[in-house]
């Protein structure tokens, strides 16, 4: 992938859409390209359907990590706020038990690990995390690409 693709993709998250004339709206690639880009992404198994569900396991981020996390709760939404802005985070459960909450993250390789726990321990009111590395994805969220900065992208999924 280049950098038109990754923009591409990133286009297709923001908008919901692979409408030709909408990404080019957006990334000023021109619509024939476009066409082209789509058509070499769908057979390189990237984009799976006609929604525009991106495979993030061929896009490249193909780590996935499970943290658990224990933390301070008297301002709930301030630390879901702040959980939710660390970069790779897709989803984020508040749950009940030995956990105040459960994010998802998907990374572009190992090295990222560290980097997505020391941001967590940047988080004030994060006590405590537990994280796992998930062996198989049975079902993930193909919009998942918009929990990142396009840079981000461009840096970790464009071949040099």
């Amino acid at each position: 992938m280049d950098e038109r693709d990754v923009r591409l993709l990133r286009a297709i998250t923001d908008l919901g859409t692979g409408s030709p004339e909408a990404l080019h709206e957006e990334t000023d690639i021109p619509v024939s390209t476009i066409h082209y880009r789509l058509n070499n992404l769908r057979d390189e198994g990237v984009i799976t359907n006609d929604l525009y569900d991106i495979d993030l396991d061929a896009v490249g981020l193909d780590v996935t990590v499970v943290v658990e996390i224990l933390a301070d709760l008297d301002d709930r939404p301030a630390v879901e706020d702040e959980i939710l802005a660390i970069e790779g985070v897709t989803h984020l459960f508040s749950t009940m038990g030995e956990t105040d909450f459960i994010a998802i993250a998907r990374l572009p390789d190992a090295d990222q690990v560290g980097r997505l726990i020391d941001d967590f321990e940047h988080v004030d009111e994060v006590e405590r995390t537990n994280s796992t590395f998930v062996i198989d994805s049975i079902r993930e969220d193909s919009r998942a690409l918009g929990s990142y900065e396009v840079e981000t992208l461009l840096d970790a999924l464009v071949d040099e």
